[in-house]
Parts: C-alpha cells; sequence; structure tokens
C-alpha cells in the first residue's frame, strides 16, 4: 500500500494541507469543527503526520531522555511514574534508560539519547565519580537535569531530597519514641544520596544524644537482603540498638524480616525507620515509618528547569532544588 500523505488527509476532509498541518502539529488554532474534521479524516485514513520533518522544521522533538541507577528500585518506578505523568500533561514523551548501576552502561545510555535529538535528559547518577564524565559530555550536548543523586558538574540542575532534613525528621521522631542508641544500614558509599544520609544520621545521633553502637554503621546495597543481612550482625551484638535507621525502604524490608525470625519485637524492642515510602511500606508487618519524597513536584520542577536551560553553562553555578520529605508514622516506631 502506498504511504497516506497530508494531501490525502486534506482532500478527505475538504481543507487545504497547509490546515492539516497546523491540526497535527498544534501550531495554530483552528476551529472545532474544522479539527474535529481534519482528525477525522487522519483516523480514517490511518494517518499520523511526519515526526521527523516536524522535528527537522522544528528543532524539536517532545522527547525527553530519563536514565535511572535501577528501575526494579520502587522508589525510582516511582520518579518514572511522576516524570512519565509531567510529560503526558505537556504532550511530550518519555525514553527511559535502565543504567543498572554501571557507570558504562549509563555512558552508553546517555550517549544513545543524544543521538536519537531528545530534547533533554534527566539522569540520577549511579557513581559520584565515575558517572562525571559522561554526565558533563552530555550536558555539553543538550540540556541536563540531575535528579535524586548528583554528581559535580559545574553548569547543571539537581532536583532532590533535603537528606539533612531527612535525617532529623527520623531521628527526633526516635529520640522523642524512647530510643538511645541507634545503628545505620545504608549501601556502599558511592552515590550522594547515601553520603549525605550517613553525614545526616551522624550529626543528628551526637546533637541529640542518641549513642551509636559499636560497628553501628553497616554498608552493603539498596536490597532487602541487604537490610536483612546487616540487621543479623546488629542484633546478634551485645551492644544491640534500640533502633535502626536505615537509607531506604527496601533495606528497611530486610531489617524488619530479621527481627521477626530472630524474635526482636518491633516496636517494643526495636524500632525501624525507612525513606521513600514506597508502596509495600504500608503492607509490610508491622507498617513501617519512613519518608515521603514529593516525586510529583520534583518531576514538574525538573521539566520546568530543562524548559529554561538552552545548554550547559561550563562557568555556571547551576540550580540546586531540595524538597524536604515528610514524615509518615506507621507501627514500627513507637
Amino acid at each position: 500500500m502506498n504511504a497516506v500523505t497530508i494531501s490525502d488527509v486534506a482532500a478527505r476532509a475538504g481543507v487545504s494541507q497547509a490546515t492539516v498541518s497546523r491540526v497535527m502539529s498544534s501550531s495554530r488554532r483552528v476551529g472545532r469543527e474544522v479539527e474535529a474534521r481534519v482528525r477525522r479524516a487522519a483516523d480514517e485514513l490511518g494517518y499520523s503526520g511526519n515526526g521527523i520533518a516536524r522535528a527537522l522544521r522544528t528543532r524539536r522533538t517532545d522527547t525527553v531522555g530519563m536514565v535511572v541507577p535501577s528501575i526494579l528500585n520502587p522508589f525510582f518506578t516511582t520518579l518514572v511514574d511522576s516524570m512519565e505523568n509531567a510529560l503526558h500533561a505537556e504532550g511530550k514523551q518519555l525514553f527511559l534508560c535502565d543504567s543498572r548501576q554501571d557507570p558504562a552502561v549509563e555512558a552508553e545510555q546517555l550517549r544513545s539519547l543524544i543521538e536519537r535529538h531528545v530534547d533533554g535528559i534527566v539522569v540520577s547518577p549511579v557513581h559520584d565519580t565515575e558517572s562525571a564524565a559522561a554526565v558533563a559530555r552530555s550536558a555539553r550536548a543538550v540540556p541536563l537535569v540531575q535528579l535524586d543523586r548528583r554528581v559535580d558538574v559545574p553548569g547543571t540542575d539537581w532536583i532532590g531530597l533535603d537528606d539533612a532534613e531527612a535525617m532529623k525528621l527520623v531521628m527526633e521522631h526516635l529520640k522523642e519514641a524512647g530510643a538511645r542508641s541507634v545503628a545505620f544500614v545504608t549501601s556502599e558509599l558511592t552515590n550522594s544520596s547515601t553520603a549525605l544520609r550517613l553525614e545526616g544520621f551522624r550529626r543528628w545521633a551526637a546533637d541529640l544524644g542518641l549513642r551509636i553502637v559499636d560497628d553501628g554503621v553497616v554498608l552493603g546495597d539498596f536490597s532487602v537482603d541487604s537490610g536483612d543481612e546487616a540487621a543479623r550482625r546488629l542484633l546478634a551484638s551485645p551492644d544491640r540498638p534500640d533502633a535502626i535507621v536505615c537509607a531506604d525502604d527496601l533495606i528497611a524490608i530486610g531489617v524488619l524480616r530479621a527481627a521477626r525470625e530472630t524474635g526482636v519485637a518491633v516496636p517494643s524492642a526495636l524500632q525501624v525507620t525507612g525513606v521513600d515510602d514506597i508502596v509495600f511500606s504500608s503492607y509490610v508487618t508491622p507498617a513501617l515509618t519512613t519518608l515521603a519524597q514529593p516525586t510529583d513536584r520534583m518531576a514538574a520542577e525538573a521539566l520546568r528547569l530543562l524548559s529554561l536551560r538552552g545548554g550547559a553553562d561550563e562557568g555556571g553555578a547551576g540550580a540546586r532544588v531540595s524538597f524536604a520529605p515528610t514524615l509518615v508514622r506507621r507501627q514500627s516506631t513507637r
């Protein structure tokens, strides 16, 4: 079959080719009746327009690339959903890439998105140092915003959680709930979020007079199994903490599992907190006290900054926008 052309749609709708072009590109308003007639004709003929030609004409593809460390992590799934909803409201499409926690994969995906002429990129870098070169290279090619995690690349914008405020909320809550000694379970210190949360934990433990138990900072990864393994070590120690603060909810769910299987009652004998308020947090037993991130607001701000930036300014400081979390109190704390 021959491809349907704009002239075919114009003939079916009884309008000019210019009118069809205006309707399909939404570049100029036409009457509602005319627009309905054109779209009906396009649907009947199976015409969807020439996206390549439109992109060449407007120098815009109405697409945004997004690279996240792991789509298996429910927090990033929520963040992607918020970004997709924000883009959909603006008539744009999302190209999603999972870097699989690998800086080399991340670099290749960033390169691929640029080759596909996306209008901008939102990236949550995998590694503090190993991701920097690829992020800097990408920021020179297209508008780029770092989301959640960040690397030190001048001229790029960043949006994420106020990690210091997050740890303050958690530690004050535990202090009020009667905790006297604490431990912190997190991932390896290879990204900005991990380092900042550990820094906040130590700062607020000192300020509030909460004692960090011996070997009370345990590094692993953002997973249930890692949290489980860390908790078993802490709970078997003679210097067992009153509370375990976790860098994310997956770790905290693993801690809850270990406590249950080793006969440690939560929250009477051990209090547990997480970060992110993923969907499973309210369904585990006991339900997890955690910190909710405003992912919809974060996604909207990322798109706003992308629209303002026509390309990275190597000499500029870049915007830094941090959002305060909300403490969600459930049954894993007193």
